[in-house]
């Protein structure tokens, strides 16, 4: 039996993982819903087998599971109404925006008890795996930090256009965007983490999300998580998590480019996937079963998501 998915929210990350579903054996979509027409169609094009909802609540009336791919805002309502229907849950980060709101979320998640997780996408990667493997067993000696280096040409990025609240400081930014999955793989490498001071930047037109972000974050025996963010410039993406160690370091590039340093030159030490972002959601997909089933996965639960949520809030807010 394949598990009967709803998606609401059908922009890039909701069309996104359903391509990924229609090709894994244990999913079937059966039901989208997005108040865009066009993104409506273009998911359509993806699983034509699947239907369109009249309302996201018919949606979750059609499913055993339910993606919530929308933007942070409403993802509690609807969160709590597939919960309240016994249905299993899946949410795009951020958790939220409203830490108040979030915890309520967590709160009457748990009281539900219907599987819930929340997509950090690095969660089942290989390269979290590995890190994590090499962290537990003593390959890297002593982990003694984290750096965390984030830059940009333009933000939202051109792929990310057509989800015009990226750009805007009530939900969207690079720190809630990205950053947040580095602080993710960053607490479950060296523990809880809190945050001791940081520096946001802002345009002039303060509707806008941040563009800058520097920060520092330290674990309860004070070893420390830097953060150096930035948006302008003709340049690449660049995006890289760095686990230090006293004898060897890991440093994750663009989610998946995994490289060693015992002190010279990082050097990968695994071959390139021909389509990392599938190798990705694969894994995702695989641990989501097991979520769903009851059974030990990897997934970041909404504990850890609300964790990361009020790291990223308190940066967002600024500390001295």
């Amino acid at each position: 039996m394949t598990i009967k998915t709803a998606i609401i929210g059908l922009g890039i990350m909701g069309r996104r993982m359903l391509e990924h579903m229609v090709k894994h054996p244990g999913y079937t979509p059966v039901a989208l819903w997005d108040p865009d027409p066009d993104a409506c169609q273009a998911a359509l094009a993806l699983a034509p087998d699947a239907r369109i909802s009249a309302t996201p609540e018919d949606a979750i009336a059609a499913a055993d599971l339910v993606y919530l791919a929308c933007p942070p805002v409403p993802r509690k309502a609807y969160a709590l109404a597939a919960a309240a229907a016994g249905k299993a849950v899946f949410l795009e980060k951020p958790l939220g925006v409203d830490i108040a709101q979030s915890e309520e979320l967590v709160a009457d998640l748990k009281a539900y008890g219907v599987p819930a997780a929340v997509n950090f996408t690095q969660a089942a990667g290989p390269a979290l795996t590995s890190v994590a493997n090499a962290a537990r067993e003593g390959d890297l000696g002593d982990v003694v930090g984290a750096d965390i280096v984030v830059t940009y040409a333009a933000w939202p990025r051109e792929w990310q256009k057509a989800a015009d609240w990226l750009r805007f400081r009530d939900e969207g930014g690079m720190t809630r965007e990205v950053i947040s999955h580095f602080l993710f793989f960053s607490e479950r490498i060296l523990g809880p983490l809190s945050v001791v001071w940081a520096r946001p930047s802002y345009p002039e037109d303060l509707a806008l999300c941040e563009t800058h972000m520097l920060a520092r974050l330290e674990t309860a025996d004070g070893r420390p998580v830097t953060v150096m963010a930035s948006v302008g410039g003709a340049q690449p993406d660049r995006q890289e998590l760095t686990i230090k160690g006293y004898d060897a370091s890991r440093r994750i590039t663009d989610f998946y480019v995994d490289a060693v340093s015992e002190g010279g030159d990082f050097a990968e030490i695994v071959e390139r996937p021909s389509d990392p972002r599938g190798v990705s959601l694969k894994a995702q997909l695989d641990d989501l079963e097991l979520c769903i089933s009851g059974e030990p996965n990897r997934l970041a639960t909404p504990k850890e998501a609300l964790r990361v949520q009020k790291l990223v809030e308190t940066m967002l807010a600024g500390k001295s």
